[in-house]
C-alpha cells in the first residue's frame, strides 16, 4: 500500500490550496498534487528530488 503524505511546506487553504504530497516507492519517490491526486504522479529517483529541492531552494525568487 502506497502511503501518501503532505509536504510541510504545502501551503494552507487560505493561499489557494497549493498541496504537494510525496510517497516512498522503495527505489523512488512519488510526488502529486493533493487537490487532484487521480491525475497520476511524478516518479522521481531520490537523487533527482535531492537534485530538484537543492535547485529550487537556490534558485531566484
Amino acid at each position: 500500500m502506497i502511503v501518501w503524505r503532505k509536504s510541510t511546506h504545502s501551503e494552507g487553504q487560505d493561499a489557494g490550496g497549493t498541496c504537494v504530497e510525496m510517497a516512498d516507492l522503495g527505489t523512488s519517490i512519488g510526488v502529486r498534487d493533493s487537490k487532484n491526486p487521480r491525475a497520476g504522479h511524478l516518479t522521481l529517483t531520490r537523487t533527482a528530488l535531492h537534485q530538484l529541492t537543492e535547485t529550487i531552494r537556490h534558485s531566484d525568487k
